[in-house]
C-alpha cells in the first residue's frame, strides 16, 4: 500500500486525546491520528464526528470499548467502508506501534495493532 493509513481514535471523555497525546510524545511522530470524543453529543453527532475525521480513508478506527456508544456510531456509519477497519479496546501500545506501520495494508495494520496492544498487557 502507497498511502499511508489514518488512525482515528474514538472515545468517551477525554480519553481520546489523552491517547493520542502520549503516543506522539512517545514516538515523535504527529499527524498520523486524530482523536474523536463522544462528550456533548448524540449519536447522530458522534457519527458525523468519526467520518469527518476518517475522511475518504484509508483508515483504522481506533475504539475504546468492544461495546457502547462509540463503537455503535463507527459501525453504523463505517461497517460497509472496503477502507476503514475497526480495532476495539484501544491502548497506548498498539497506537504507538500502528503510527510506525501505517504503510502495511489495512488489514495487516489493525491485525498488527490489535497485537501490539493485546502484548502490551501483562502482569510483570
Amino acid at each position: 500500500m502507497s498511502e499511508e493509513l489514518r488512525g482515528v481514535v474514538v472515545c468517551h471523555g477525554r480519553l481520546a486525546d489523552a491517547l493520542v497525546d502520549a503516543a506522539e510524545q512517545i514516538s515523535g511522530v504527529t499527524g498520523a491520528l486524530a482523536a474523536v470524543t463522544n462528550t456533548g453529543c448524540d449519536r447522530g453527532t458522534l457519527e458525523e464526528r468519526v467520518a469527518a475525521a476518517v475522511g475518504a480513508g484509508p483508515a483504522v478506527v481506533f475504539v475504546d470499548l468492544s461495546s457502547g456508544s462509540c463503537l455503535f456510531a463507527v459501525l453504523n456509519r463505517l461497517k460497509a467502508s472496503a477502507t476503514v477497519k475497526t480495532v476495539t479496546g484501544v491502548n497506548l501500545a498498539m497506537l504507538v506501534d500502528f503510527v510506525f506501520h501505517r504503510k502495511l495494508s489495512l488489514d495487516e495494520a489493525a491485525e498488527r495493532a490489535a497485537s501490539a496492544g493485546t502484548k502490551g498487557i501483562q502482569v510483570p
